[in-house]
């Protein structure tokens, strides 16, 4: 039965919110008194990204102890790892990483890596190729934000779960199986939210133009037209060309809002902006997104589905969509306490 609000049970909430207090406090779990009991140590991992870490988090469990290299705000394409980085990952019990070139810089230090012997995995690398998007300028390249799109990216939380189970901890694979079953039906929760305030959009306003094109899965999984000022990666940068052209399509759609991204500076979108007004055509800024990285640690918007549920709430009352504004569960922070 649906809540008055149209979106999950009241008691289904409560459900959230215990999983997302246990969340913060996986990290926390008194690990010694476990040991204390005769329990084994726990599995030391070493994620590159915080999307990446925190589905490795949600399967093990208290069974695992996790480090992300990158923390909020930190743009995973232009990322070079340092030397305490390297002896992490080489400590590490196993290294979970996203996978399809999004670590760029990183890549060879992931072969030499998984070379030396270290159970080292992409989390992308069981997903059906048919299924990627592979866009023209990106050289044949699939496009690596996956997790852009909550049902790819539960695939992916089946592919950690594999990894456990058959390699890493085969011992306690009912935990780690019962884990993901009860983290993808909150994927599918996640998924059925976005897809009911996204219809809400009027369809003319349902263009979604950012700083660079990290939304391609979310807009063909939302039926949404995605526009990015840069490529795919962030390495790239915008031209004077490309800026005149989505400022020519602000004007003509009337679309009312662009969006900034936490790992991106906003010097194009603002360009954009100033480019349309000089048409007669005001733009604001609807918000900012989590693109590359999560918001903070121990906040909502600091987990995977928070940083999901933060986007699309974001995006859906920007373009003149109907999204309660604490979200999914009542648990984002307003808007100017974001960057507290």
């Amino acid at each position: 039965m649906r809540s008055p609000t149209g979106y999950l049970p009241i008691g289904r909430r409560a459900i959230w919110r215990l999983a997302f207090a246990l969340t913060l406090l996986s990290g926390a779990i008194a690990t010694p008194s476990l040991r204390a009991q005769g329990e084994r140590e726990p599995i030391g991992v070493v994620a590159t990204t915080g999307m990446v870490a925190d589905i490795v988090q949600r399967v093990a469990g208290h069974r695992g102890r996790i480090r992300a290299l990158m923390g909020s705000g930190v743009d995973p394409h232009l990322y070079k790892l340092t030397r305490s980085d390297t002896a992490a990952m080489l400590g590490a019990d196993a290294v979970f990483y996203s996978g399809l070139h999004l670590e760029g810089k990183m890549t060879d230090a992931l072969e030499r890596i998984a070379g030396s012997g270290k159970p080292t995995y992409a989390v992308t690398e069981e997903i059906d190729p048919a299924y990627l998007l592979v866009p023209e300028q990106f050289q044949g390249h699939p496009d690596p934000h996956v997790w852009m799109d909550p049902i790819a990216w539960s695939r992916c939380v089946g592919a950690v779960a594999d990894r456990f189970v058959g390699t890493l901890d085969p011992q306690d694979a009912r935990v780690y199986r019962d884990n993901c079953a009860a983290y993808q039906e909150q994927l599918a929760d996640l998924d059925r939210y976005i897809t009911t305030v996204i219809r809400t959009i009027p369809e003319d306003r349902r263009v979604l133009v950012t700083a660079h094109d990290a939304f391609n899965y979310f807009g063909r999984r939302y039926g949404m037209e995605v526009l990015g000022i840069q490529g795919i990666s962030t390495e790239s940068e915008a031209g004077v060309r490309e800026i005149e052209r989505l400022v020519d399509l602000l004007v003509e759609r009337q679309v009312p809002a662009v969006f900034v991204e936490t790992t991106v500076p906003d010097r194009s979108v603002r360009a954009l902006i100033a480019g349309a007004k000089a048409r007669g055509h005001d733009v604001v800024i609807g918000g900012s997104l989590f693109s590359d990285a999560m918001g903070s640690p121990g906040t909502y918007e600091g987990t995977y589905i928070g940083m999901l549920d933060h986007n699309a709430t974001t995006i859906t009352r920007a373009l003149g969509g109907k999204a309660p504004e604490r979200g999914m569960q009542e648990l984002l922070l307003p808007p100017h306490r974001l960057n507290e």
